[in-house]
């Protein structure tokens, strides 16, 4: 296996599980009641927290609901395809 193709691997895991923690951030949003600083929900607010924190800055909630997890899941799933897609920048390099 290639140096490549093991960065490949790393940066397709690592991508794919921070659209997973996003979407988990989305499902928590749906219960205001839950606290993120006790466990397990400490496991997804820590990783997704220094992505989502800047976002609420410049994206301020609508209607009271936070968009800055939604917008992260689009931003990691471009990054995703356009690196790893396959017509990928990294996918064209193995090639």
């Amino acid at each position: 296996m290639t140096s490549v193709a093991i960065a490949s691997l790393a940066l397709s895991l690592g991508l794919g599980l921070m659209i997973l923690l996003c979407i988990f951030r989305i499902v928590l949003t749906w219960y205001p009641q839950i606290d993120l600083t006790q466990m397990p929900f400490k496991l997804v607010a820590l990783p997704t927290e220094p992505f989502l924190a800047p976002t609420r800055k410049v994206v301020k909630p609508f209607g009271g609901v936070d968009i800055s997890p939604i917008i992260w899941v689009g931003i990691f799933s471009l990054l995703r395809e356009l690196l790893l897609g396959q017509q990928g920048l990294i996918t064209m390099l193995t090639y």
